[in-house]
Formats: structure tokens, sequence, C-alpha cells
């Protein structure tokens, strides 16, 4: 049946976000418990009225605790640049490796001594949680792809298919040739996209009755150049993929992100007959595999 490009797209979602996507509490926790000793020992710092001398006691007595300052500015690493005027420094806060009057001039010109001095926050444990919330939302990018394919996933066990016997999650074409004899690269004439896909891993391998069908997902729920790029390459992989008769190429998106971009998905769109939605798997596509 004939499909129609603007209708199949205005079916695309908005947002595939559940719970978890906003903030990974699980994750968050286990985190800062694996530094709660530490934050709490330095918890002795707040409102501390020579801070610069109970600094130094407490890292020299406790050197454990120096890892905890990179967090308490929102950092992930444990060493952070500082260009002075004339100096510059690469602190380490793995180990002591500065003098304690340079660390202590760190704490002071960063601010963190005014926030512990001055009684702006009572628990540094709290604070920690904070900063990880914070921290956490940048994960959501990676998130928002592992929605996505999950959500495929979901679709590809409700049509009967199992895990690891009639699918398989990131095979490459190594992989594909090695379980299924089935050489995808020998297939591929352009020199550029067959040194692609010989690095590649598609999302999903669903084997039925000796045919192997080569899924890849995403969802771009906001646009950018990505997307033109994401939907040209596609469309050449579908049409090296083509010549192959076991093997079918299948890809799934979504998201509004491609209502400012539609002009190459839709060229993908009319070369490629298994283009899919997440309404088109709400209808069972993956129920109507050969």
């Amino acid at each position: 049946m004939q499909r129609n490009f603007n209708e199949w797209l205005s079916k695309f979602k908005t947002s595939i976000s559940d719970y978890k996507y906003y903030v990974d509490f699980e994750k968050i926790y286990k985190k800062v418990d694996k530094v709660k000793v530490e934050l709490n020992i330095l918890n002795s710092l707040i409102g501390s009225k020579n801070i610069e001398e109970d600094f130094k006691n407490i890292i020299l007595k406790y050197p454990d605790t120096l890892s905890c300052i990179p967090l308490l500015l929102a950092v992930r690493s444990r060493e952070i640049f500082v260009k002075e005027e004339i100096n510059e420094y690469l602190f380490r806060f793995d180990k002591i490796a500065y003098s304690m009057d340079d660390y202590i001039r760190f704490m002071k010109e960063s601010g963190l001594f005014d926030l512990l001095q001055n009684h702006i926050i009572n628990n540094l444990y709290d604070y920690a949680l904070g900063i990880e919330v914070g921290l956490d939302s940048n994960g959501r990018k990676n998130r928002g792809g592992h929605l996505m394919e999950n959500l495929v996933e979901s679709y590809i066990k409700k049509a009967g298919f199992v895990k690891d016997k009639t699918y398989f999650k990131e095979l490459t074409t190594d992989k594909m040739k090695e379980m299924f004899n089935i050489d995808i690269l020998s297939y591929i004439s352009d020199e550029s996209l067959n040194k692609t896909i010989a690095k590649k891993r598609f999302d999903f391998v669903i084997a039925k009755n000796n045919h192997y069908y080569l899924i890849e997902t995403n969802f771009y729920a906001s646009s950018g150049s990505k997307l033109n790029e994401t939907a040209r390459s596609y469309k050449m992989l579908a049409r090296e993929l083509s010549n192959i008769k076991e093997v079918t190429f299948i890809w799934v998106t979504d998201g509004t992100g491609w209502k400012d971009a539609k002009g190459n998905l839709q060229e993908t769109f009319n070369e490629l007959d298994t283009l899919y939605n997440i309404n088109d798997l709400e209808n069972g596509v993956f129920n109507k595999l050969n």
C-alpha cells in the first residue's frame, strides 16, 4: 500500500521520556554514598572560625577528604587547572601534590571557604546530592538514545522474537559474518561507506526464516544538522544493502525534530519501504516480517 509521507510524519511523537529520563536518582545516591564519610568529615568546616587551619588539619589527618573537593565545584575530574596572572596550576585531588598553602588558596579563591564558613549551606552530603542532580542532567542525551532502543526492543519482543535466539543487539558486520555467514562488506561498493560500516554496530538484528533484518533506531526531539546527514547516510546504506537478498535494512526513527529537517527524510522515505516510526511499531509492523 502506498504510504503518504506527510501523513506518516504527522504521527511523530514530541517525546518518549519516561520517569527515569530526567534524573537517575539511584545512580546519584550510589555516587554520593561513596564519599559520604569524607563529606561528613568536611562538614566540620561549616561555620568554622578558623577555617584555614581547620582545613589544613583535616586534609593532613584525613587525606582522602581531598578527593571530594572537585565534586563541591561540580567537576568530575580529580584534576582542576587554574591559570593565575603569572603562575598556572594543575591541582590534583587524588593525592596531595601541592603545598597546603596552595590548597588553602584554591579553597579561598574558588569560593568554597566562603560557602562553608558563612553557613550558606548546612550539610555537604545534601549539597553534593544537589550537584549530582545537576551533573546527571547532562546524561539525558544518552538516556534519550537508550529510551528509543528500549522502546523498539519492547516491540521486537511483543512480536515474539527472543533475545540472543531470534534477535540480537549491537552486532558488528564481523559478528554477523561469523554467526550467519553473510559478508555484508563484500556487497558495499562505496569505499567510505564500507569503512564506516566495518566499524558499525547495528542496534538490532532479527533473524527469521534465513533472512536478516538489520535495524537502526534514533529519536530526535529537536532539529539540527545531524538529522540531514543521518537521513542521507541511511538512504545510501539502504541502497547498498538492497543488493543482498538475505538482508533487509530497517530504520526506525521518530521525534518532532524531523519536522524542521524533513527534506532528506522524505527522500529516504520514498526509497526505503522499511522506514518506520513509533506509530508503525504500535500497529504491529514487526509482526508482519516475512
